[in-house]
């Protein structure tokens, strides 16, 4: 181990003692200084000192060409300071090689995900799609809210629907969420959190009416789907959600009672879903197949449908209703309850809301009901009580 005051002039002529592969030159000066010199002729400045344990710790400074010795002693005088005030070089270089890339974060996301979300594959598909070609690759101490609010920019100015970037906002966020839970090295605040949400109005207004509901049905009549009509009508007079009524079992339909009993729902809670006259002789002639368990099948697969796009643009579009989304049955059905007389907390309790706050949305269809009430109740009563239209007020002078 030997001992050499080290500079500049004394650096560049030393070299590894013959015999060894390696020889570590000791600066007098500053206690843990070290020049190391390899038998192939490179040279290492590097910093070697005991942890609180009594460990033997060693942080490498730089290659010797690649920073001037009057940089490395810098360095060194500098690391000297921080142990002998209680710290450890090593420890905050070992503490920024254990942060994780977003990479790695959005796996463990998806892995935690898979364990209680019905349908991971649209969170995983937003991952997929948006936010990891886009992050991947970057420790997760290096994305900083600036970067992540022009990225959210960038992606509202490319022209996608404002639902699908907040979507990525919220994913994006709940990685960042999780990161805190599990104490993520690195991770010390959210920096998607503070970014504010532009608003939107993403609620549709479509409301079928009973003409168009006809045309829908002769459609879906015709469509080379067998189970479409089926589908389609069921929709309408629950206002049951699409995968909802795809995945019914005939186990949870009682004719005797009335009613659709579904498991789990969007809310996570069961519910009952009274069944009109109407949906009950739509259930009965549903065809059955053996060993099947579920009420709306596909006739191939004997499984429930996973999509039904296809079928359902042809029949939409030959009722001559462009536009008209599928879910878009579920506030029909909900109108013509509402325009029926129908209260909106009742309404609320057949769609399965999980607070008021969602039926509230159909409230100016209620105000129609009440308005005609009141028209019908000021008909009933037959008095005119404004009296005649009052004769222009003439001036009293004349």
């Amino acid at each position: 181990m030997p001992k050499q005051r080290l500079d500049a002039a004394t650096c560049l002529i030393l070299q590894c003692i013959l015999g060894r592969k390696r020889t570590d030159y000791w600066d007098t000066l500053i206690s843990g200084f070290i020049l190391t010199c390899y038998e192939s002729g490179a040279k290492t400045y590097v910093f070697r000192f005991q942890d609180e344990y009594g460990r033997q710790c060693q942080r490498t400074i730089g290659a010797y060409g690649d920073i001037t010795f009057a940089q490395a002693q810098k360095i060194a005088k500098k690391y000297r300071a921080e142990v002998v005030m209680g710290g450890n070089p090593a420890a905050r270089k070992a503490e920024k090689k254990a942060v994780p890339t977003y990479a790695e974060l959005a796996d463990q996301h998806m892995a935690f995900v898979r364990t209680y979300q019905k349908v991971p594959a649209n969170t995983e598909a937003v991952l997929r799609v948006h936010i990891r070609p886009r992050w991947d690759k970057k420790r997760l101490d290096e994305i900083t809210p600036p970067e992540v609010a022009k990225w959210l920019g960038e992606l509202r100015e490319k022209g996608l629907a404002p639902a699908t970037v907040e979507k990525i906002r919220i994913t994006f966020n709940r990685s960042f969420e999780l990161a805190l839970k599990w104490q993520t090295p690195g991770v010390k605040f959210n920096p998607v959190r503070g970014i504010p949400r532009p608003r939107f109005n993403n609620a549709r207004d479509r409301f079928l009416t009973s003409e168009e509901a006809t045309r829908l049905l002769k459609a879906c009549e015709t469509s080379l789907n067998p189970q479409l009509k089926n589908i389609v009508g069921l929709l309408l007079l629950t206002g049951a959600r699409k995968r909802e009524l795809l995945d019914a079992k005939w186990e949870n339909i009682s004719f005797e009672r009335r009613a659709w009993f579904i498991p789990t729902s969007k809310t996570g809670k069961a519910r009952h879903v009274p069944l009109s006259k109407p949906a009950l002789d739509l259930i009965a002639k549903l065809p059955r197949y053996d060993k099947c368990p579920y009420l709306l099948p596909n006739p191939r697969t004997k499984k429930p449908y996973t999509c039904i796009k296809h079928p359902w643009d042809t029949a939409r579009d030959a009722a001559g209703l462009p536009g008209l989304h599928l879910h878009d049955l579920r506030h029909s059905a909900a109108s013509f309850m509402i325009n029926a007389g129908i209260d909106l907390f009742a309404v609320g309790k057949v769609l399965g809301h999980a607070d008021h706050q969602s039926t509230m949305r159909y409230s100016h269809l209620a105000n129609d009901t009440l308005m005609q009430a009141v028209e019908a109740g000021a008909a009933k009563m037959n008095v005119n009580w404004a009296g005649t239209a009052p004769a222009d007020v003439q001036d009293s002078d004349d």
